[in-house]
């Protein structure tokens, strides 16, 4: 037995940068490489463990084993979790299991519940799987199944693509302080990056998107129990997230997903509010927080209309009263914006409809959606681009090709310009400009010129 292994464990291997291992073994050489980066590289581990609510001190031992098997096993015999990783803190020991998958392979909910099985029998503190597929955050898995389980050993996710992403932040935002395991983490980045590793973003939509287009279009209603829908809604919170990792990785800053505190806390009540949502509308909706951004980012996917729509709203200038000078305030952030799919709507107060003009119309004649609202101002701007992709539309693979083109390119030219409106702080008024204006006497004197 490997005499660097916890007594408990039979087999096992410490886990390696340089595993040696088949050429086939995808799965076991990419695991391997990612815990023994997780293991050496201080904040990558700090950051992934984070994740799992375990803090890496100063004082905290981190060790990665692969392929383990533990002894006399009685739960799952057979049984040799991908990984384990092991962190000790004086007398107190965490412990978690690691599942994974590589390429299109996904997670068995069989398999997962086994190993909650083994790690409840020897007292390991939860499961973490790794797959290309995706998850909100990492204790909403992405598999229902695994999610629904009545055990009480949880189960956490990592896509290979939020590692990446991780990894990608930290070295572009200069946050590993050692320089030697800067240069481990970025080898981390390459390894992973390339096709060879097997790690792949969400690329398709599921045979059922087709299906539901047709039945849509049709003039149907989606019924109460589609499973199609479901296939659908599951799918599109993977590429919900996929985006929102993508967005992180080109604005070198963590992007979240928008969400309620109770779907944060709820993976199932978010697909069964989306699923409602897709019933009732036939739209699909994402929206997600971009540090300093003016205003959330918003995608809305309309199946009746085979319409993408991605804008963010912003309030409009309280300082300008006009709608045509609250609109040019708009306008003079889009100066440099040439794309002929950015509209603008106009949102009015009261129970009045929104108007809306493309960018250009608009620059053209700042009224031209105003008509008939000429004793009202507008409070807001929803300003967007929108998309009709015709028959890509209903295309599994086109379809996310063109989310993952439109919506990180409206916020690279057009939301990234906008700016929101602050209240301009208070001025010093002219009968007010010392102290001696403000005094117990001069407020007495006002108060005897005040009249009704």
């Amino acid at each position: 037995m490997n005499d660097l292994l916890p007594n408990y464990l039979s087999q096992g291997e410490r886990a390696r940068l340089f595993p040696v291992l088949s050429n086939s073994s995808k799965e076991g050489r990419t695991t391997s490489i990612v815990l023994a980066c997780l293991e050496k590289v201080d904040e990558f581990g700090a950051q992934l463990l984070a994740t799992l609510g375990q803090k890496r001190g100063v004082r905290t031992r981190v060790e990665a084993f692969t392929e383990v098997v533990f002894n006399n096993a009685k739960s799952a015999p057979n049984l040799r979790p991908d990984g384990m990783i092991v962190l000790s803190s004086g007398q107190k020991t965490w412990r978690a299991l690691i599942e994974s998958k590589i390429g299109a392979s996904e997670i068995d909910a069989g398999q997962v519940e086994n190993y909650r099985k083994l790690a409840k029998e020897f007292g390991v503190d939860c499961v973490v799987t790794i797959s290309n597929q995706f998850a909100t955050v990492p204790n909403q898995h992405p598999d229902q199944d695994v999610a629904k389980s009545k055990s009480k050993v949880p189960v956490f996710h990592w896509s290979w693509m939020h590692i990446l992403t991780q990894v990608d932040l930290l070295l572009t935002n200069e946050g590993v302080e050692d320089r030697d395991q800067r240069l481990l983490l970025n080898e981390l980045r390459r390894f992973l990056s390339h096709e060879s590793a097997g790690v792949k973003g969400f690329d398709r939509m599921p045979k059922e998107w087709t299906e539901l287009n047709r039945l849509v279009m049709a003039g149907g209603a989606i019924p109460a129990r589609s499973p199609e829908a479901r296939a659908v809604v599951d799918a599109w919170h993977q590429e919900s997230r996929d985006l929102s990792l993508i967005l992180s990785r080109m604005l070198e800053t963590r992007v979240d997903e928008r969400h309620s505190k109770k779907f944060k806390a709820n993976r199932q009540a978010r697909i069964d509010a989306t699923f409602e949502s897709l019933r009732e509308t036939n739209q699909l909706t994402s929206s997600w927080d971009i540090p300093d951004a003016a205003a959330p980012l918003d995608l809305t996917v309309d199946l009746s209309r085979r319409t993408v729509e991605v804008g963010m709203l912003i309030k409009a200038p309280l300082d300008r009263v006009s709608t045509k000078a609250r609109l040019n305030w708009v306008l003079r952030q889009l100066k440099s914006v040439e794309d002929p799919s950015v509209h603008i709507r106009l949102l009015w107060p009261g129970r009045n409809d929104p108007t809306q003009a493309t960018l250009a119309e608009l620059r053209e004649d700042p009224d031209c959606a105003a008509q008939g609202m000429d004793h009202l101002a507008a409070h807001g701007f929803y300003v967007f681009s929108s998309h009709r992709p015709g028959q890509r539309f209903l295309q599994q693979v086109n379809f996310i090709t063109d989310l993952e083109k439109v919506v990180p390119d409206f916020y690279r030219d057009v939301g990234s310009n906008l700016v929101a409106w602050k209240k301009p702080p208070p001025k010093v008024k002219s009968d007010r400009k010392t102290s001696q204006d403000v005094s117990t006497s001069a407020l007495s004197e006002d108060a005897s010129e005040f009249s009704e």
